[in-house]
């Protein structure tokens, strides 16, 4: 029977009353205050590091890429197409709201040539690697 109940409550939209929590305001200045958490997949080639993040509803405009204490931090907000009072939801899945991703950089990432676009939905960083010197050091023979 309680997990009827939890069916129902979850469907409404209501917690239990065990389970509400004081909700915090939100700071729009900061982004570590976002709540939703922007899924990527981050990969590596010969020649650079590669971010791409699916974020479906967000206009190029509202979404913000920058370095910050050698972090990537990707944020933005996916706004609510309408607000309707008198929704009764069955499955509430979309996340609606500020998002944000945080990446840690590599040490050989050049962060001055990091490059981002936004096509069809999906965000690409490229991140190219630093170009090292040779560090071959030749050995005179005696």
């Amino acid at each position: 029977m309680a997990f009827f109940k939890k069916l129902k409550s979850d469907i409404e939209g209501k917690q239990s009353p065990k389970k509400k929590k004081k909700k915090e305001p939100e700071k729009k200045d900061d982004w570590r205050q976002s709540k939703g958490q922007l899924a990527a997949d981050i990969y590596e080639t010969d020649s650079e590091f590669c971010i791409l993040a699916p974020i479906a509803g967000v206009d190029q405009e509202d979404i913000d890429v920058f370095v910050e204490n050698n972090m990537l931090v990707i944020k933005g907000e996916r706004k609510e197409p309408e607000e309707k009072k008198e929704k009764k939801y069955f499955y509430r899945e979309c996340y609606w709201g500020a998002f944000a991703r945080q990446v840690i950089l590599p040490e050989d990432v050049n962060s001055q040539k990091i490059k981002a676009s936004f096509k069809k939905g999906v965000l690409s960083v490229s991140m190219p690697k630093k170009q090292e010197a040779s560090k071959k050091v030749s050995v005179k023979l005696e």
